[in-house]
């Protein structure tokens, strides 16, 4: 039981009591006295004292208990959740959990992201001269930069609870933050239509229409996994996105764009509809693909499938069986179908619509990448007003040479 004095706004002093929890809970005396210092935080937040001593662990414990336990409008997706989580206990806690608020300084934190590298296990042969087995490599950019990124949403928290008057992370001007650059190591791929469809092709019913329906529509993989039959408007043509299941937890879609209704087209509706006949889950509430293996038990129809373990199990093989030398997962179908609709002309409004993104330039920026022909179309026609003289610029078309054409037409050409 937790115990406080709370003042009045006649300056009477009122006893207040709060349990803290069960033993089942907080194992250990250290565990509840941990969970005790994010309400005392809370609480003297709304007296008049000066906030000294504060640790970053405190404050981590105190988002926890007022951003991170919180699923409701307000606040964050499970999955998002879920990832600060794992950043907060393998990277930041570690680091700078017994640090006080006033003592990180923005050259401290930004030399730590510089230097920053994980263990990874290597063989024998590839041991270094001590011998340890370890071998250190760079951690990603991308990873840093949402390191960074973290630590400066939890100090803006804090900003907001009046723990501190600063946030070190983003700095007083622009550019005076941390820097840490994204950059990504490698370019994720995208798929061609021709392994689009020999992937297809190879698959059974289930998983096809899977992998169709993350093709075409871009749905992410924990809104494939949340898709209820309910949601599938057969009449209007059309899926609502209601929810999104991550790791078998079920929470409310990324963002709200996220929301918005998805078309879908008949080809792809009558596959859906094949589906419907063939899974003997079929009911309004049951799930459009459910788990239907007898090792589920009792949760046999009553759970979405693992889509890591379809993607693991089922589409993995065929694509390796297929010869397609690419990293392909459930993300990479929606890319690839973001770049297929830049690449289709689509005005850059449609595609962030049907991506359901909150802005354009997440879908410019991260997404649609620009195709080998159309980059050579491109490239093509800035030559042609290059060589040819200004005034015929306007007046000539454009000359169409593919990128097979014979020498003789290119020495005809220049």
């Amino acid at each position: 039981m937790f115990s406080w004095f709370h003042i009045m706004p006649t300056g009477k002093r009122v006893r207040r009591k709060r349990q803290v929890g069960t033993l089942d809970q907080y194992k250990t005396e250290a565990a509840a006295e941990r969970a005790v210092r994010s309400w005392r935080l809370a609480i003297n937040s709304n007296e008049a004292h000066a906030f000294s001593g504060i640790t970053v662990q405190d404050l981590i414990d105190h988002f926890r208990l007022k951003e991170l336990d919180s699923s409701g409008e307000q606040g964050r997706a499970w999955s998002t959740r879920n990832r600060y989580e794992t950043y907060l206990k393998k990277w930041i806690e570690p680091r700078w959990g017994k640090h006080e608020l006033a003592a990180i300084k923005t050259p401290m934190v930004e030399e730590w992201l510089e230097q920053l590298q994980p263990m990874k296990q290597v063989s024998p042969a590839e041991c270094t001269e001590q011998g340890r087995g370890k071998k250190r490599t760079p951690l990603a950019p991308g990873t840093k930069a949402k390191i960074r990124n973290i630590m400066g949403v939890l100090f803006n928290h804090a900003m907001r609870w009046e723990f501190t008057d600063r946030n070190p992370i983003k700095g007083l001007t622009r550019g005076a933050g941390v820097r840490q650059s994204s950059k990504r190591v490698s370019v994720p791929d995208i798929l061609d239509i021709s392994e689009m469809q020999d992937i297809l092709a190879q698959l059974l019913s289930r998983d096809r229409t899977l992998v169709l329906l993350s093709m075409v529509t871009g749905l992410r993989r924990g809104e494939l996994a949340g898709l209820k039959w309910q949601d599938i408007d057969f009449e209007n043509m059309q899926i609502d996105v209601q929810r999104s299941v991550v790791d078998q937890v079920v929470g409310r879609c990324k963002t709200e764009a996220s929301q918005k209704p998805v078309p879908i087209d008949e080809y792809t509706m009558g596959d859906l509809f094949a589906w419907f006949r063939e899974t003997p889950f079929r009911e309004p509430e049951d799930w459009v693909f459910a788990t239907n293996s007898s090792r589920a038990g009792n949760k046999r129809g009553k759970q979405p499938l693992w889509l890591s373990t379809v993607m693991r199990y089922h589409i993995d093989p065929v694509v390796r069986n297929l010869g397609i030398q690419k990293r392909v997962g459930w993300h990479t179908f929606r890319r690839t179908y973001a770049t297929l609709l830049k690449a289709n002309g689509e005005d850059v409004k449609v595609v962030q619509e049907l991506l359901r993104h909150g802005s354009s330039r997440v879908t410019l920026d991260i997404y649609a990448q620009a195709q080998m022909p159309a980059k050579r179309a491109a490239q093509q026609k800035v030559v042609e007003m290059v060589r040819k003289p200004a005034t015929e610029v306007t007046a000539q078309p454009a000359i169409n040479c593919s990128p097979k054409c014979s020498a003789e037409k290119l020495e005809k050409i220049v």
